[in-house]
């Protein structure tokens, strides 16, 4: 795949700044309404699907107000921890859709619609996934497969039950490496040391024995004066832009840390020099966007281990993800891709988006990767 010049372009995915981003942080402001105001607000779109059918629109705006109780309740269940209201008007405005339908068909479509408002925002954000991948590389010859545990996007607002899910995991798993692609805090608690507290907590019962690394992800959400803070006193060793050799299954392989700026013509030239050597033998970069890989797949990079879409959170099928945050689009949107002799893995990640984006999976829930490195068999 060729590589596309994406140097003229004036907003990136994951910067302060770009469309999505300045959305994310205005809609906010409907927090601060006063209750009854929201309510009315809610009224107003309950009454346009049918103007003076008071039946049609005081059960859609019930339905509206369970909706928008249910999303109030999930920081009081330690659920979840962000605003209610502006997802609250993005369902309003879905149930508003459906109710130009005669009665006798919005309304169970509407019902359905509350059951998938429970699923989505209490139930499958918080049931991490185990994915399996295996990976053959002529170019090793190990005495046993590599375990790589490869974890992205965090995004921790308080310690949950899925935070305590993945140390679980962690611990049954018994990787031999960790790798973390990025973006520690949750978009809405960048300088919240309550966040911080709780991301330390998460990230000391990591453990494995030829260690833990990390890369810092979106520059909107892991800011450089704060991830020391955050890794004080982890077993996490921080890579930026720089190699390690590792010794794993008694064969060396070679892992770059690499920065990302969102922008692959400013970071391919921090990797080429790191990959200089390496071509005979097995690399694997951390690098939390898939953007640069149709770059780094040039380079001579073996596996790119990658996160920052959450495989897009909410998927469909047959379209697979609504939006991602990618320069290539929906191109990379998760899984696993082969870009030549190079593979690549977007992880969707464990957390989930910030500001005022709403706290819900659906058809895409939070994964960890465990990898199985091996040589090739046929050799």
């Amino acid at each position: 795949m060729k590589p596309s010049d994406f140097s003229n372009r004036r907003y990136f995915p994951g910067t302060t700044g770009n469309v999505f981003d300045t959305l994310l942080h205005r809609v906010i402001g409907l927090e601060n309404l006063p209750a009854l105001v929201f309510a009315g607000i809610l009224f107003i779109i309950a009454v346009l699907p049918h103007p003076g059918a008071w039946l049609e629109t005081m059960l859609l705006w019930m339905f509206f107000l369970v909706d928008w109780a249910l999303l109030a309740a999930l920081p009081r269940a330690g659920k979840s921890f962000g605003p209610a209201r502006p997802p609250v008007v993005i369902l309003a405005v879905l149930r508003a859709v459906v109710a130009v339908l005669p009665l006798t068909l919005s309304l169970p479509i509407q019902l359905i619609g509350l059951v998938l408002v429970v699923y989505g925002f209490w139930i499958e954000p918080h049931s991490i996934r185990v994915t399996r991948q295996t990976l053959h590389s002529p170019k090793l010859r190990l005495e046993r497969p590599l375990r790589v545990l490869h974890i992205g996007d965090l995004h921790v607002e308080r310690i949950t039950g899925r935070e305590r899910q993945l140390t679980r995991l962690i611990r049954e798993l018994h990787p031999d490496l960790i790798l973390f692609s990025g973006d520690f805090i949750n978009l809405s608690y960048l300088r919240d040391p309550v966040s911080w507290q709780a991301a330390r907590e998460v990230l000391r019962e990591w453990s494995a024995p030829l260690g833990v690394f990390a890369v810092t992800g979106s520059p909107a959400v892991d800011l450089p004066e704060i991830i020391p803070q955050i890794l004080a006193g982890t077993p996490v060793c921080w890579l930026q832009d720089r190699k390690i050799k590792l010794d794993g299954g008694g064969q060396q392989i070679t892992l770059v840390g690499l920065n990302c700026s969102h922008k692959p013509f400013v970071d391919l030239p921090n990797l080429l020099p790191l990959m200089e050597g390496e071509a005979d033998g097995f690399t694997v970069l951390l690098y939390h966007s898939p953007d640069l890989a149709p770059d780094a797949a040039q380079t001579g990079v073996d596996l790119q281990l990658s996160g920052h879409t959450h495989g897009g959170q909410v998927r469909l099928p047959l379209l697979g993800a609504l939006y991602a945050g990618s320069l290539y689009g929906k191109q990379f949107e998760a899984g696993r891709y082969q870009l030549g002799d190079m593979t690549l893995y977007v992880s969707r990640g464990v957390g989930m988006e910030g500001a005022a984006a709403p706290r819900i999976r659906f058809l895409c829930p939070p994964e960890i990767v465990l990898w199985e490195i091996s040589g090739d068999p046929s050799q």
